[in-house]
């Protein structure tokens, strides 16, 4: 189907129901990370701005974007899979591919059903939006469509040599967006109703790096400079890191987190294993030891805070006194969450090469225990917000009446009283009563 070069859509209007009926419409599907997410509802923003419409659930679509991960095998096969049953629900669509696994491996993307574009580079989107004739393109996102919180991309690319890692190869550089892009979003993202904004990116901890000189000339502009500005926007709002590397945890980053009022006290610092052994064949920039020193000074210099983290099961050669390893070290660091991957051989890595592969039964086994000590370690750090002050947002409804549920700045499920349709998307203020292994009870304090 030849799709119709288009301008911006007038404003709408209760007269419009025969236009919108008439418009055409567009379909978009995200695998992967936060950036992924981004770079999806960027996309929609453009679409939506030129005159199309989401297709309802049993609608056809005439246009379909995917945007595709390749961080795992699991990854390229969900892709695939989604493009063909895209096609199938959608005879008539055009198909553009973008993501990680467009990038990595653009031919086999380009013989799926109805693919009309592959898009290897985001940076090439600018051009796949003439094509279509997409003219009115948004300065950045305004929403983060059927979510309570907005990822907020602050920078792409990564330049380290992690043995397992394809990501350097299909996103590689470093590309840090200018602050004040990034200020304005944010400012136009909590005017629109968001609580939380995560500054997200590729290795967001190198936001800045590649540049030797900061705004107006002066010093370096950093990551811990940029959260520091930020901070200063006003309204009832709150911001995450996505991520940040125990390596960029330093003085400097410490005391502007310190000094941040809105900056959540929960770090995603990524472990990957609690082996000294597994992470220098991982080539990790740590070993343990200093890794958990880190997370020390964290708590030193914050006080109350709480870790989340990234652990590779199954690394090739990874014993079984190596997986013990990684278990002790997650003790010891306290994790709220432990985000558990089965490692995944990707072609082109050094460690899709490396003797002594791990069977997928032994990865299995292992990954299943990692996340039943993960749950003792949450009910560890759940007893000890109990008698404490909460701020919960919102993100739906309780399975009791009467009662919603949401996150808190520590990053630990919350269920107090409230209602949904009053309460959703809202920072409520309470004080922890219990804990269960779903989370936290709270009682609220705000009313």
């Amino acid at each position: 189907m030849q799709l119709p070069v288009l301008t911006a859509p007038p404003a709408p209007s209760t007269a419009d129901s025969a236009d919108d009926a008439a418009a055409p419409t567009c379909r978009l599907v995200t695998l992967g990370c936060k950036v992924n997410q981004y770079e999806t509802q960027l996309v929609r923003e453009t679409l939506l701005a030129n005159g199309y419409r989401e297709a309802g659930e049993h609608e056809g679509a005439d246009l379909c974007v995917v945007n595709t991960c390749t961080v795992t095998a699991a990854g390229d096969k969900k892709g695939r899979q989604l493009v063909r049953r895209l096609a199938k629900d959608n005879p008539q669509t055009r198909t553009i591919v973008m993501g990680c696994y467009a990038t990595r491996d653009p031919d086999a993307v380009a013989q799926l059903p109805n693919v009309a574009e592959v898009v290897p580079d985001k940076r090439e989107l600018p051009d796949v939006f003439d094509r279509l004739g997409l003219m009115n393109r948004p300065d950045g996102i305004s929403a983060f469509d059927g979510r309570h919180r907005a990822f907020v991309k602050v920078q792409d690319g990564c330049i380290l040599k992690c043995t397992y890692c394809i990501i350097p190869q299909v996103r590689p550089g470093l590309r840090t967006r200018p602050a004040e892009s990034i200020v304005e979003e944010v400012k136009r993202l909590v005017a629109n109703g968001y609580r939380e904004v995560v500054l997200s990116g590729i290795h967001v901890g190198h936001y800045g790096v590649e540049s030797t000189r900061g705004r107006s000339g002066k010093a370096p502009y950093r990551l811990w400079h940029l959260f520091r500005e930020l901070d200063r926007i006003p309204g009832d709002w709150r911001m995450r890191l996505s991520s940040v590397e125990a390596a960029e945890i330093h003085d400097d980053f410490l005391k502007a987190a310190a000094d941040c009022e809105r900056l959540c006290p929960q770090f995603h610092p990524s472990m990957q294993s609690g082996s000294d052994a597994v992470l220098k064949r991982m080539r990790r920039r740590y070993r343990i030891g200093r890794f958990l020193d880190k997370l020390d000074r964290v708590r030193d210099a914050l006080g109350e805070v709480s870790f989340t983290t990234d652990v590779i099961v199954g690394f090739p050669g990874e014993t079984e006194a190596e997986f013990e390893e990684t278990l002790t070290a997650c003790q010891r660091a306290g994790y709220v969450k432990v985000h558990a991957f089965p490692f995944s051989a990707r072609r082109g890595t050094p460690a899709a090469t490396m003797p002594d592969q791990v069977p997928g039964d032994v990865k299995k086994e292992r990954v299943a225990r990692l996340g039943r000590f993960e749950r003792a370690l949450a009910r560890q750090v759940y007893r000890s917000r109990v008698g404490r002050e909460t701020e919960v947002m919102i993100e739906r409804p309780a399975d009791r009446p009467g009662f919603v549920r949401g996150t808190d700045r520590f990053f630990c499920p919350v269920e107090l009283p409230g209602d949904f349709q009053r309460d959703e998307s809202q920072l409520i203020h309470g004080v922890v009563e219990s804990e269960s292994a779903a989370g936290l009870i709270a009682r609220r304090t705000d009313r």
